[in-house]
């Protein structure tokens, strides 16, 4: 079965499905706040329109893959937005990364309108969604889940539905900070054994062929062994994520020292002007702190 599908939101994530999705047979509206970035997709076939709400008209279901809560407030609830195009019934999948308790409050309007929503962020970069490989973490109703599945199955290999709306979210703050503690460990140790004149190269392969392996450390280690600095995943991204799941842990009262002090360290990165690079220039922040 083939759908008309609205996607909002064209970057390098967005982009890769987008194809995905054409490649399936689906019929793409697009709205994009940069129209240039939906010319290879409208030479494609897709369709261009001027505001979220056209594009959501007629769609069955309507992706969503921008950077901020507001962003996703203003595409899916603005004046112009999804919500005053959309027919009752659409499904909504928002795969960007937000606060929980936002697409809980974006769900419950949404769904004021017959709307229904759910959140599916996404683990995995540019590269896996590139290759259809990336991996799904979705809150919302089973049977919401379930005709959703098809489609996320054409942009994912690992899918796992977590619980009602906004668990995919709560999902994805825990994957970030497994992630990000981990690179910050990564720089610390790299910093350790370069100032005791050790072979980063050789330290790695020690310590990865051990319980302190781990695919952020496959990852993470040769880039800052080797400086390559070169963005994965934007470092300003993950500072973005970390500044909501601190905001969201103090209003909980939760007391988790290892996130405030890798905020602290991600805020310091975004300072020294290198919030486009990879995350792995941790490194480069716990270097400079020495001559502090």
């Amino acid at each position: 079965m083939t759908y008309t599908i609205a996607f909002i939101g064209l970057g390098a994530m967005g982009g890769a499905m987008v194809r995905h999705l054409m490649a399936a047979g689906h019929t793409l509206h697009l709205y994009a706040r940069r129209p240039e970035a939906a010319a290879p997709f409208v030479a494609a076939g897709a369709q261009l329109f001027d505001s979220p709400a056209e594009a959501a008209r007629g769609a069955q279901f309507v992706f969503t893959n921008v950077t901020r809560t507001s962003d996703v407030e203003a595409v899916l609830l603005g004046e112009r937005g999804v919500i005053h195009g959309a027919q009752p019934g659409t499904i909504c999948i928002d795969h960007s990364t937000i606060a929980a308790d936002a697409t809980r409050r974006i769900a419950a309007r949404l769904a004021e309108h017959g709307i229904e929503m759910l959140d599916a962020p996404v683990s995995g970069g540019s590269n896996r969604a590139a290759d259809a490989s990336l991996s799904i973490m979705i809150g919302g109703q089973p049977e919401i889940v379930a005709r959703a599945m098809p489609l996320l199955e054409k942009l994912g290999t690992s899918i796992t539905h977590i619980g009602g709306v906004g668990a995919g979210q709560v999902a994805k703050a825990c994957n970030q900070i497994v992630q990000v503690v981990n690179i910050e460990g990564i720089a610390e140790a790299m910093l350790y054994a370069q100032r005791n004149g050790a072979d980063l190269d050789k330290v790695l392969a020690a310590i990865s062929a051990g319980l302190a392996g781990s695919r952020m450390l496959d990852t993470m280690g040769p880039k800052m062994a080797h400086r390559e600095f070169t963005a994965g995943i934007e470092a300003r991204l993950h500072d973005k994520d970390f500044e909501m799941i601190v905001e969201a842990a103090r209003a909980q009262g939760l007391k988790l020292p290892a996130i405030e002090l890798v905020k602290r360290q991600l805020a310091e990165l975004v300072e020294q002007g290198w919030g486009h690079d990879d995350t792995s220039s941790l490194l480069r922040v716990v270097e400079r702190q020495q001559n502090n």
